[in-house]
Formats: C-alpha cells, sequence, structure tokens
C-alpha cells in the first residue's frame, strides 16, 4: 500500500553542474543535502520516486539513543539535537516531539541488558532511568501485563515520517539545492577514475562529489561499479490505527508490540523484531557476512521465503548501461506486500495489553525495506576506489532517527569539515578487514 507523504515540489530549473549530487531522497539523503545547502555549496538532489515514499516514511517514527549499538550512540545523540531545532530553522514541523522512551518487560535477562548498556552509555553523556516493578507500571499506565522492570529514556522522542523529509526536502531547495523527483540515478560519471559527475534518466550532472544515501538500492547502485556493500534487506510490516485515548504520549515498547502515539490521535504500530528475508542474488553474495547475525537470537523471528528479489529490485543481479533504462527506473517506489496476519496479530496484542484500546481498528497498514549491515551500524564513509564517490547508507532500521547526524557526517565528509562525530565505526572497509564483522550489541 503506497504511504501517503507530504508533496514536494521540484525546482523549476535542471542543473548541468553542481558541487555535490545526492542520490536518494529519504531522510539521510534530504538531511545532507540540507546540510551542504547551508553551507552554501551547490547541490541537487535526486530522488527516482518521490521524496521519503520509500522507508522513510513507512518507520514506527521514533528519535531514540536507549539501546543504540555503543558505535552508534554519539551519533544518536547529536542527532536528537539536530531533530529538535529542524523545525525552527525550516518554518516547517517535522512532527518531532521529546516525550521520552519507555520499554518495559517481564523477562529479566532484558533487564539485566539494559542496566549493562546504561552503564557503557554513562561513559558518553547519556542517562537512561532503570525501572523498577512499581516505575515500569507507572511509566505504562493501563497496561495488564505483569512487569519485572523497564528502562525510560526523558531525553527520547518521536517524529512524523510523512512530514520528515518532505518538510527537510523544502528547507534544503529554499537554500538554493536543486530538488528533482521521479529522477533515477543510472550511474557515475568518472574521469580519471574520480567522480566526475551522474548520468541520469535526464542526462548527465557533473559534480566533484556523490553522495549515494539510496537505502535499500544503494548496495545494486555501488556493485555496478565494483564497490561491495554487504548488505541485507528486511521486510517489516508496520500498522495505523484509528484515534485512541491517550495510553501513552510518546513511544512504548513490550515484549510483544511497539507503539508510538501519532500526531492525528491514532497509533504507530508493530511487533519488534518480527521480518521476512527473500532469498536473492544480493543475499547469497553476502551471506556469509551476515552469517552470525542470522545465527543470533535476533533472526529467530524473521521468516526466509523465496520472492520477487531474485529477479527485479534491489538485490537482484544484472548490470545496465547509463543509456538504458535502469532498475532504479522499473520500480520507482519499492511497495513491499505487508503481512496482514502479523498485522492483525500487533493488533490483538495491543487490545491484550490495553483494555482501554479495544475500540480501535486498523486505519492502514504498510510494508518496508530495511537496508542492513552485518553489524547493524551503518556506512557514512568515502570510497576510496572512487575518489569523491561518499555511501551513507546500510542504517539497519535505525536510519530515522539518526539521519540527521548521518546527514551532517556526510556533508563533513563532502565538505572536509571537522567530523560531528568520530567517522571511523562507519568506516566501508571494517567489512573487508572483517575487525568489525560482530554479533550486534542491541537492536
Amino acid at each position: 500500500m503506497f504511504v501517503n507523504v507530504d508533496t514536494v515540489h521540484d525546482s523549476p530549473d535542471f542543473p548541468e553542474q553542481v558541487d555535490v549530487v545526492v542520490i536518494g531522497g529519504g531522510i539521510v539523503g534530504t538531511t545532507t543535502a540540507y546540510e551542504l545547502a547551508c553551507r552554501g555549496v551547490s547541490v541537487a538532489l535526486l530522488e527516482k520516486g518521490l521524496i521519503g515514499c520509500e522507508q522513510s516514511s513507512r518507520n514506527w517514527g521514533w528519535v531514540r539513543q536507549q539501546n543504540r549499538d555503543m558505535f552508534e550512540l554519539p551519533l544518536a545523540m547529536h542527532s536528537l539535537n539536530r531533530w529538535e531545532a529542524m523545525s525552527g530553522e525550516i518554518g516547517r514541523d517535522v512532527g518531532f516531539r521529546r516525550s521520552g522512551i519507555v520499554y518495559t518487560t517481564d523477562n529479566p535477562e532484558s533487564l539485566a541488558k539494559w542496566e549493562a548498556w546504561g552503564e557503557k552509555a554513562r561513559e558518553h553523556g547519556f542517562v537512561s532511568q532503570q525501572l523498577t516493578a512499581e516505575q515500569a507500571h507507572e511509566k505504562a499506565p493501563g497496561t495488564t501485563s505483569k512487569w519485572l522492570g523497564g528502562v525510560f529514556s526523558p531525553t527520547d522522542g518521536h517524529a512524523e515520517p510523512a512530514m520528515a523529509c518532505p518538510a527537510i526536502a523544502f528547507g534544503a531547495r529554499e537554500r538554493g539545492a536543486y530538488v528533482h523527483q521521479n529522477c533515477a540515478v543510472r550511474g557515475l560519471e568518472l574521469t580519471g577514475g574520480r567522480v566526475g559527475g551522474v548520468w541520469t534518466e535526464r542526462g548527465l550532472i557533473r559534480a566533484s562529489s556523490v553522495v549515494c544515501a539510496g537505502g535499500a538500492w544503494s548496495s545494486r547502485f555501488c556493485r555496478r561499479h565494483g564497490v561491495e556493500l554487504p548488505a541485507a534487506n528486511i521486510m517489516g510490516t508496520t500498522l495505523q490505527t484509528t484515534p485512541g485515548d491517550q495510553v501513552t504520549p510518546g513511544c512504548l515498547t513490550t515484549p510483544k508490540i511497539a507503539l508510538r502515539r501519532r500526531l492525528d490521535g491514532g497509533y504507530t504500530l508493530a511487533m519488534p523484531g518480527f521480518g521476512r528475508v527473500e532469498i536473492s542474488p544480493q543475499g547469497l553474495r553476502y551471506a556469509t557476512k551476515f552469517y552470525g547475525a542470522y545465527r543470533s537470537k535476533l533472526a529467530k523471528k524473521l521468516q526466509v521465503r523465496i520472492g520477487r528479489s531474485f529477479f527485479r529490485g534491489p538485490e537482484a543481479a544484472g548490470s545496465w548501461e547509463f543509456d538504458q533504462v535502469s532498475p532504479f527506473e522499473q520500480t520507482r517506489v519499492l511497495d513491499p506486500v505487508p503481512d496482514m496476519a502479523q498485522a492483525r496479530a500487533a493488533l490483538a496484542g495491543l487490545h491484550a495489553e490495553y483494555p482501554a484500546l479495544k475500540g480501535v481498528h486498523i486505519a492502514r497498514v504498510w510494508g518496508g525495506m530495511i537496508d542492513t549491515t552485518p553489524d547493524m551500524v551503518p556506512v557514512i564513509s568515502p570510497v576510496e576506489a572512487i575518489p569523491g564517490f561518499i555511501v551513507a547508507s546500510g542504517f539497519s532500521g535505525h536510519g530515522f532517527g539518526i539521519g540527521p547526524g548521518g546527514g551532517q557526517l556526510a556533508a563533513d565528509l563532502v565538505t572536509g569539515a571537522t567530523p560531528v562525530v568520530d567517522p571511523t565505526p562507519y568506516h566501508l572497509d571494517r567489512f573487508a578487514r572483517g575487525s568489525r564483522i560482530r554479533q550486534p550489541e542491541m537492536m
């Protein structure tokens, strides 16, 4: 089901030359373009479909620091500050509200993990509150489960995915960026081994730097140029409920459901950790790098099956010439079929946990494609083999929350500015070295 997002208007002129081309109009691409435009850099933001219409509008809308991988935490902390400032800078609401995030559990192992995580997080300056059983019920009033405890991060928040990317793209365009939708980038123009521009379906745009922020499509784009970006795309299901009583002002996760209060009075609802993976040429290519992740507890909720991904879409095989229709034009908006059984189970879980919400129903259901790296930490990195080419992808389901920080880091790498955080953990070559392939610390 196509997700409704706010409308974005293209720039009136199509550029022949800019300093930087950003590929992909999701949260990472739009924030990269916005940060570059704010610095006076000439930038073109190109989207094969419509701004924010793939995973950046299909996620839960959480903006969190709590339970991030320790390599991601500094970026998440910085992103919270950018989220808070952005509406005021742009003059349009991105839907961000700093309302706190609550985790509850009836599992003592989860409590021990959260406590250990909190001790490490304090070294980075982030403090969350470990909850007793009584406090967990106070933070999640109206729930029927008997909680052993939980954790509360009062400085975390949420935003509205359907509003955010269009508003940020508007802000970029108002600051001089070119914004063009339904304009796929077919490949890189290379001059003397380095970036000289991009070939689009409308022709060549010359540029000295290119940022690939194509989400689920990034790995296939990179392979066309001999660049290995290990990625697996996980399909998730999310739903929107009809309006109901407010049981939480922000976000809540229990072992069975994750929900966010929406500005329209309903809830965005999902089942944590559930998804499906389709067998594909890309998946087989990088299977050994994901071996540890697939054997971990994180993989127990994943369904594996054969589907259309083997022959078509971001994980298929095959090459193309730049004067031919590319795979990016064949699928303007990636719109995976949602798992309706999973959606119904999520709603049943909500009704069981919150009797006060038994009157709410499913309003809409959608599927999304989550581009995931073997260690579930993003790649925000120059590609050493192609000077001028930077990848900002593989955010592993965390991209919406940490996207603004990721966009700023990508802009820093392009311009040579002092990086907002240490970029070393996000470097692409960690997979070739094998030094960081490990089981993720925390989802």
